[in-house]
């Protein structure tokens, strides 16, 4: 380059753009050798291998050990569908009641400031720290025949315990955190301001939630279901506690399985948790599509922004 051209002052597209220096290329903050990562990556796959593909693995192995036959059987058992169904009436009941939770509670956390905000988020986290058995017992302790309102529920010819409300209130209590605390850290990132706008054109709070807080809430939403919902057919803790045990009537599908194995019914009990096993492959594919969707859409929303 000649003194003449670089003493030029350099024009977007003029013709000494040419002679700009390049642009500077941030090198990798980790100086780590490759055999570090490889075996980083190795520990994990090990780990994954041997707690998670090898026990998912001899759930079917023992499932199918004595044939396709007894396989079959014992799914269509009359007991195992009424643990079945009776797992899905509770997940079916749970879930929505969480869904208007979650929203109500993300809302109000995310975009609201008032006394006892810290409060709320430390109760809906009180399931994660509490072992299921000891939510069961509180159950227990409140509508039990000899609980507080024990006298009151048998005088109406009311049973929370040892019945399907009482399991129904049991699975709620120990998922109710999973919508929620996929909804606040989202709402908190996004802000008021959209919501502002809203109301400055006229729209009403129905209006607001419908077409502006919703939308951009929906895919951790369905997340937080997802979530949710697994939580809600595999619980075992608090649903022993308050089913009772009756076969054929406040049996989920752990509970059953639990009765199958002690009673060494071994294929029988290996092919139930196999369901379980399906809804847990059923959940992480799930998972992993919405994942992707919302990588996908932060893709679509940074190249529309270029």
């Amino acid at each position: 380059m000649n003194s003449a051209a670089a003493a030029l002052p350099l024009q977007p597209g003029g013709p000494t753009a040419a002679y700009a220096a390049p642009p500077l290329r941030l090198q990798p903050a980790t100086t780590e050798q490759p055999w570090v990562k490889w075996a980083l990556i190795a520990t994990a796959l090990a780990f994954l291998t041997f707690f998670l593909f090898v026990p998912l693995a001899i759930v079917f192995v023992e499932a199918f050990k004595k044939g396709v036959g007894v396989y079959l059987a014992a799914i269509v058992d009359a007991d195992a569908l009424s643990a079945l169904q009776l797992s899905l009436t509770a997940a079916a009941i749970a879930v929505p009641m969480n869904l208007v939770f979650g929203l109500a509670a993300a809302w109000c956390i995310a975009k609201f400031e008032f006394r006892g905000k810290n409060l709320l988020l430390t109760l809906i986290d009180l399931p994660f720290s509490v072992s299921p058995v000891i939510s069961g017992l509180i159950f227990v302790l409140v509508f039990g025949l000899q609980g507080w309102f024990g006298e009151s529920l048998r005088d109406h010819d009311l049973k929370v315990i040892f019945a399907v409300p009482g399991i129904v209130l049991a699975t709620t209590f120990v998922t109710f955190p999973f919508i929620a605390r996929e909804l606040i850290p989202l709402m908190q990132a996004q802000g008021i301001e959209q919501e502002e706008a809203a109301r400055v054109l006229g729209a009403n709070g129905w209006q607001i939630f419908w077409r502006v807080t919703l939308p951009n809430v929906k895919w951790a939403l369905l997340y937080g279901v997802i979530l949710c919902n697994a939580r809600a057919m595999g619980e075992f803790g608090a649903v022993s506690v308050v089913s009772g045990h009756i076969r054929g009537q406040t049996n989920t599908l752990p509970l059953h399985i639990e009765i199958l194995y002690n009673e060494y019914q071994f294929a029988a009990a290996f092919a139930v948790a196999s369901l379980l096993a399906l809804l847990a492959l059923v959940t992480l594919v799930l998972k992993y599509a919405v994942e992707q969707r919302v990588k996908s859409e932060k893709r679509d929303v940074g190249a529309s922004d270029d």
